[in-house]
């Protein structure tokens, strides 16, 4: 989690409490969203990863995230964004922290898994 969170700040700018939050809220939306075994594979090849979903990924902040809320629990990633946005990051640092993420993701978990749950999410494309 360590090399994760080491990349997303350097890919972002994002201080260190930042970047493990927006990672945190990241996992866990992929958890819900996302198709199970390869979620679990994404969990598995991140050590840590789980722990900071369930830590760093419950708290919906702000305005956009009142938002997303308002959509219902499976308001997708515009209910993603407003989460991330409400925790500080602009549009150009949520592209930034998900591009890195996806591209850990890629080399932890494979492309198979990482293509299946961009797949299985619509819209989340966008932000890789």
């Amino acid at each position: 989690m360590d090399e994760l969170i080491a990349r997303v700040i350097a890919a972002s700018g994002l201080s260190e409490e930042l970047a493990r939050k927006a990672v945190g809220i990241i996992l866990a939306f992929l958890q819900k969203e996302g198709p199970a075994t390869e979620i679990s594979e994404l969990m598995t090849a991140l050590p840590g990863a789980q722990e900071l979903a369930a830590t760093e990924g419950g708290a919906k902040g702000g305005m956009m995230g009142m938002v997303g809320g308002l959509m219902g629990s499976n308001g997708g990633v515009m209910a993603l964004g407003g989460q991330l946005m409400g925790a500080g990051l602009s549009m150009g640092q949520i592209q930034s922290v998900s591009k890195e993420m996806f591209a850990v993701g890629r080399e932890k978990a494979g492309e198979d898994a990482m293509g299946a749950i961009v797949g299985a999410i619509p819209g989340l494309g966008q932000f890789i």
